[in-house]
C-alpha cells in the first residue's frame, strides 16, 4: 500500500496554526488543506477566523469556502474531497499541510470514518422529542449523567451530537468516546507528522478575547445580518455555532450587546478547553510552544526529507 505524506498542524482555537501553516508551507513550496467544519462554508468568513485574502494569496489553500451555509457538509464528505485534493497536490511534488482545529475531520481522514451503530429512528425520536420538549440542556443534562467523558468532548448546543452520542449509548452499552479510542488503534492512511502548538491557559483565554473583539470590530454583526437577508435560516448549523449563534440571539433580542460579546467570549474558551481534551488524547501530536516556529521548521524539514511528496512510500 502506498502512503503520502502529510504535516498535520492541529491545536485548540486561537493557538496560532494558520500563522504557522502558511509560514511553513510558504517555506517548503507546499499547500494547505484546511480541515475547519466551519471555513468550508461561504459567506461565513468573520466568525470562523478565515485566512485573509492576502494569506491565500501567499499560499493556496484548499477546501475554504466550498459550500453554501443551507449545504450538507460532514467528516464523510471532508474526506472524500479531502483525499482528492493531497493526491493531486502530491502528485505535483508539492508537501500538503493539514491544518484546522476540527479533530473529527482529521481523524477520519487519517484513520477512516468510525464505524458506529446504524441509526435507530425510535431512539432517535425519543431523544429529539426530549429535545423539543425540554430544550437542548435537558439532554445535555442527561448525558452528563449518563457519559460525562462523552459530555465532555460535545458541546452543550450541539443537539445532533448529544443525540448521537445517547443513541451509541443506548444501542451498545459502550460510550461513543469508547469506540472512537478503540479505533484510533488503527492504521494511518497517510505518513503524518502531527504539530500541537502550547498556549498557556491563562495566555489562551486572553488570545480568545482578543481575538473576539476583533470580529466584533471587522464586522460580525453585520455578517450576521447580511447571511439572515440572503435567506439562510438561523437554524441551519453553520448559524447555530459559536459567534453566530450568539449574535442572532441578540438580534432575536434575547440578550444585550455587552452580554452577547461575554458570552461568545465564554463559549469559545469551553469550546477550546474541548479541543484541549480532544488533542491530548492523540499520543502522535508533538507539542511546541507556540513561538519556536524555527524549531518547528527543523522538525517538519526532517520529516519532509524522509517521506518527500511526489515519493509515496511502499509498505506492506
Amino acid at each position: 500500500m502506498d502512503k503520502l505524506s502529510l504535516v498535520i498542524i492541529n491545536s485548540p482555537t486561537a493557538t496560532g496554526k494558520t500563522r504557522l501553516a502558511i509560514e511553513l508551507a510558504h517555506a517548503f513550496g507546499g499547500e494547505i488543506v484546511s480541515a475547519d467544519s466551519l471555513q468550508v462554508y461561504r459567506y461565513l468568513d468573520i466568525g470562523t477566523a478565515k485566512p485573509t485574502v492576502a494569506e491565500r494569496n501567499k499560499v493556496k489553500h484548499h477546501l475554504i469556502d466550498v459550500v453554501d451555509p443551507d449545504e450538507e457538509f460532514n467528516a464523510a464528505v471532508f474526506t472524500g474531497q479531502a483525499q482528492k485534493i493531497i493526491e493531486k497536490v502530491n502528485a505535483s511534488g508539492k508537501p500538503i499541510f493539514v491544518v484546522g482545529g476540527t479533530g473529527l475531520y482529521i481523524r477520519a481522514l487519517t484513520r477512516g470514518i468510525i464505524e458506529t451503530p446504524k441509526v435507530d429512528e425510535k431512539i432517535r425520536n425519543y431523544y429529539r422529542g426530549l429535545r423539543d420538549m425540554h430544550g437542548k440542556e435537558y439532554i445535555y443534562d442527561i448525558l452528563q449523567k449518563r457519559d460525562k467523558e462523552a459530555a465532555l468532548r460535545i458541546n452543550p448546543n450541539d443537539a445532533v451530537r448529544v443525540i448521537r452520542a445517547l443513541e451509541v449509548l443506548e444501542q451498545t452499552g459502550e460510550s461513543i468516546v469508547t469506540i472512537q479510542k478503540k479505533h484510533s488503534f488503527s492504521r494511518s492512511n497517510y505518513n503524518t507528522y502531527k504539530i500541537g502548538l502550547k498556549v498557556e491557559r491563562s495566555a489562551l483565554k486572553k488570545r480568545i478575547d482578543a481575538r473576539t473583539d476583533q470580529m466584533i470590530a471587522a464586522g460580525l454583526l453585520d455578517e450576521v445580518q447580511n447571511l439572515l437577508a440572503r435567506g439562510y435560516g438561523a437554524w441551519l448549523k453553520p448559524l447555530q455555532s459559536l459567534g453566530y449563534r450568539q449574535v442572532i440571539d441578540f438580534l432575536n433580542g434575547k440578550q444585550h450587546w455587552e452580554r452577547t460579546v461575554e458570552l461568545i467570549k465564554r463559549e469559545t474558551w469551553l469550546y477550546a478547553k474541548r479541543q484541549m481534551t480532544w488533542f491530548a488524547a492523540d499520543q502522535e501530536i508533538n507539542w511546541y510552544p507556540a513561538e519556536l516556529s524555527a524549531e518547528i521548521a527543523k522538525k517538519v524539514d526532517a520529516f519532509l526529507k524522509e517521506f518527500p511528496a511526489g515519493v509515496p512510500c511502499n509498505i506492506t
